[in-house]
């Protein structure tokens, strides 16, 4: 992903979540001035999601579940606000799929 990706690029790339999106999502979040272009895209993507005919839970959920196991401690709380912004299906089905690989715990354990 190029440093001028937009928040439309980003949403394309967790859309198709394809091997080539994965690693470049992963480079993006490799630095803290990716994180915003990180969040700005799944805003969007998640937006996108709640405006369609069709929607896909599993491909949702499949993200949320990628992002728990893939995403840097530093954004697991920002990920699980973004999961819990709303109570549409979309958001509800990303959030079981973060909360499933249980990154907010593994990120900041219980003292």
């Amino acid at each position: 992903m190029s440093e001028l990706a937009d928040r439309t690029v980003v949403a394309d790339a967790l859309a198709t979540l394809d091997s080539a999106n994965q690693m470049a999502l992963s480079v993006l979040m490799q630095t803290p001035e990716g994180d915003e272009k990180l969040m700005d895209g799944l805003n969007h993507h998640l937006d996108r999601a709640t405006k369609a005919k069709l929607l896909n839970t599993m491909k949702l959920e499949k993200l949320g579940h990628w992002l728990g196991e893939t995403a840097p401690g530093r954004l697991q709380i920002r990920l699980m606000e973004t999961a819990r912004a709303s109570h549409h299906p979309a958001f509800q089905a990303f959030r079981s799929g973060l909360v499933k690989t249980r990154a907010l715990e593994r990120a900041y354990p219980k003292a």
